[in-house]
């Protein structure tokens, strides 16, 4: 009887610590703590966001840098802030020294999606060297 009860009382204690282990929402990461590489994050209005995504998918920062070709890069930071999945959309629009925009045939929405509390960064390259400024538009996704 006494036997009985240790080993119930063992597999209470172990389904107990399974159940909390599982229900945590923290993720391990390492990084160095003195990184070599500075990101020049842009406080930036060059986002725009359909009114609709606003309080679900938050643009944390933008970094820009040219390569050594002279192709201007953008990398952007987005988190769901919601629990659950959320689809989204999203565009780039790119100008030249003139302000003027360049025609691309890669000028179409891209989809993409994050999972809840997700942060990812969206990376693109200008299609020529002579985009010297972008435009980045996030859409709700296109239902048919």
């Amino acid at each position: 009887m006494k036997t009985s009860r240790f080993r119930d009382l063992c597999v209470v204690a172990a389904c107990a610590g399974l159940l909390t282990g599982c229900s945590s929402t923290t993720v391990n990461t390492v990084e160095p703590a003195v990184p070599t590489a500075r990101r020049e994050m842009l406080a930036d209005q060059r986002v725009q966001t359909d009114p609709s995504l606003a309080k679900a998918v938050r643009v944390v920062g933008v970094n820009t840098a040219t390569d050594a070709a002279g192709f201007l890069k953008v990398q952007v930071e987005v988190q769901n802030t919601t629990r659950s999945r959320k689809q989204f959309t999203y565009r780039v629009q790119w100008f030249d020294p003139h302000g003027m925009i360049i025609d691309t045939p890669t000028a179409a929405a891209t989809p993409r999606s994050l999972e809840g509390r997700e942060t990812a960064y969206i990376t693109t390259t200008a299609p020529t060297p002579q985009a010297k400024d972008f435009r980045i538009l996030f859409l709700e996704p296109v239902t048919k």
